[in-house]
């Protein structure tokens, strides 16, 4: 069994640890950024995104149960969302919301 120091020492190990493999990049490329890493920079985000939305979606099935409306009401209110007020966290957090409480109060 491991008790409360060991476990305290292990996460802030691996605190330091993911703190300064993210610091890395900007301490290695403080002048000249290599432009494969500036297309990463652009890219990587939307591509993320559009994967963990295809994850989200992928067992939805419209010919049973509630046919994906939840989840077609929760896609459709995040991008109404993020379209006007161009806040990713508040897109996310209030189409899951909208998601949970439609499947737990609704369906």
């Amino acid at each position: 069994m491991i008790d409360a120091g060991h476990s305290l020492i292990l996460i802030a190990v691996m605190s330091v640890i993911t703190i300064a493999l993210r610091v890395l990049p900007f301490l290695v490329f403080t002048k000249n950024t290599p432009k494969a890493v500036m297309y990463l920079g652009d890219v990587l985000p939307y591509s993320i995104i559009a994967m963990l939305v295809v994850y989200c979606l992928k067992n939805v099935d419209v010919l049973s149960g509630s046919h994906g409306i939840p989840e077609a009401v929760s896609v459709l209110l995040v991008i109404l969302l993020h379209k006007w007020r161009h806040n990713t966290l508040l897109s996310i957090l209030v189409g899951t919301i909208c998601y949970m409480l439609l499947i737990r109060l609704w369906f």
